[in-house]
C-alpha cells in the first residue's frame, strides 16, 4: 500500500476520496470527452475490433496481450498523474485536483439516478419502464412484466453497486489512483469482452475469457465487502444473522461475485430477485414492489457512504499507523 510507505500520501488520498464522492453527488459524470472510462472503452472497442473473427486460440492469446497492454497504458497515465498532482503541487491543490481525478472512476449517483428512474418510468406505463431499464442491463427486457422490472432495476443496483463504487474504492485504499483506475479498466473490459454472444456487432467470447476472468479475480473480495456493506445498512439484519443463507443464495448465480451483493440485497429488502429463466434469490418471498426499489436505493445509499468511510479510515489508519 503506498500510504505504507508515506502517510502524508495517505491522508492526502483520504481526503481526495472524501472530495470525490461530494463532486460526484454534486456535478455527476464529465462529459464523454474528459472520461478516463470512456477513452478506456475506445481503446478496448478498437483492440477487439482487430480480435474478431479470430480462431479461439488466437483471440485468446490476443485477447490477454491487448488486455495487458491496456493496464499497462492505465497505470503508467495514472500513476504519473497521481504523481505529478501529489509530488509537484501544495497539499491542498493536490488534494483539489485528485479529487476530480479519482471521480470519474467511480459512479455512485449515476447508478442510483438510473435505478430510480426506472421506478419512475414504470409509473407511466411498462413500456416505459422497459426502455429506462434497458439503458441499465444487458439482458432482453422486451418481455419482461412490471415485477420483473423492478427485479432487474434492483439486481442492477445491487450488483452495480460493487463494480462501479466500492471495488474502486476497495483498490484506490490499496493502491491510490492507480488501484481504481486498473480496476474500472479491467471491469470495463469484462463489460465489453466477457460475455458471450454479439457485443458492439462482434463475437469477442474468446478474446474476453482473459478479461472476465481477470474482473472476476479483482472483484472477489470486493463482492463479498458490498454484502456485508448492505446486511451493514440494513442495521446487520438477516444476511448478518445467516452468513450460510447468504453463501447458499449468493452460489445460486452463474457469476462468482455478482450473486453475494444481489444476494444480500434481496434478504435484506425481503424480496425475489432473479433473472428468467437463470436464477432465483430469495425465492419464497414476494416480488418487489414499488416501495421496495425505494428501500434498496436507501439501503444502498447507507452501503455507499459506509464503502466510503470504511475506505477514508482505513488510508487514515495507515497514516496514524506509519506514524506511530
Amino acid at each position: 500500500m503506498l500510504g505504507l510507505v508515506d502517510p502524508a500520501l495517505a491522508l492526502l488520498l483520504a481526503a481526495a476520496l472524501a472530495l470525490a464522492f461530494v463532486v460526484d453527488g454534486w456535478h455527476g459524470e464529465p462529459r464523454p470527452a474528459w472520461h478516463p472510462v470512456v477513452w478506456m472503452g475506445r481503446y478496448l472497442l478498437w483492440a477487439g475490433q482487430r480480435l474478431a473473427g479470430r480462431t479461439p486460440a488466437v483471440a485468446y492469446v490476443a485477447g490477454a496481450l491487448f488486455w495487458w497492454a491496456g493496464l499497462a497504458l492505465v497505470l503508467i497515465a495514472s500513476a504519473a498523474l497521481q504523481y505529478a498532482l501529489l509530488a509537484l503541487l501544495p497539499a491542498w491543490a493536490a488534494v483539489l485536483l485528485l479529487g476530480p481525478a479519482l471521480k470519474p472512476l467511480f459512479a455512485w449517483a449515476l447508478l442510483r439516478d438510473e435505478v430510480a428512474g426506472v421506478e419512475l418510468a414504470l409509473k407511466q406505463s411498462l413500456a416505459v419502464g422497459r426502455e429506462r431499464l434497458a439503458r441499465l442491463v444487458s439482458r432482453e427486457v422486451a418481455a419482461l412484466d412490471e415485477a420483473q422490472v423492478r427485479e432487474s432495476a434492483i439486481e442492477s443496483l445491487a450488483e452495480n453497486l460493487n463494480d462501479s463504487l466500492v471495488a474502486p474504492l476497495f483498490w484506490f485504499a490499496l493502491f491510490g489512483l492507480p488501484g481504481a483506475a486498473a480496476y474500472r479498466y479491467a471491469n470495463t473490459a469484462d463489460a465489453m469482452w466477457g460475455y458471450r454472444g454479439l457485443r458492439h456487432g462482434q463475437d469477442w467470447e474468446w478474446a474476453g475469457k482473459w478479461a472476465a476472468r481477470a474482473d472476476d479475480v479483482l472483484s472477489w473480495l470486493p463482492a463479498r465487502l458490498t454484502a456485508i456493506l448492505l446486511a451493514a445498512a440494513n442495521g446487520g439484519g438477516v444476511p448478518l444473522r445467516s452468513p450460510v443463507g447468504l453463501w447458499a443464495q449468493a452460489r445460486l448465480t452463474p457469476s462468482p461475485n455478482g450473486g453475494w451483493p444481489m444476494a444480500a440485497m434481496a434478504l435484506a429488502v425481503g424480496v425475489r430477485l432473479g433473472k428468467p429463466g437463470a436464477y432465483q434469490l430469495n425465492a419464497a418471498a414476494r416480488a418487489p414492489r414499488a416501495a421496495d426499489t425505494l428501500r434498496a436505493l436507501q439501503l444502498a445509499a447507507r452501503a455507499a457512504v459506509g464503502a466510503v468511510l470504511a475506505a477514508a479510515l482505513v488510508l487514515a489508519g495507515t497514516a496514524a499507523g506509519s506514524l506511530a
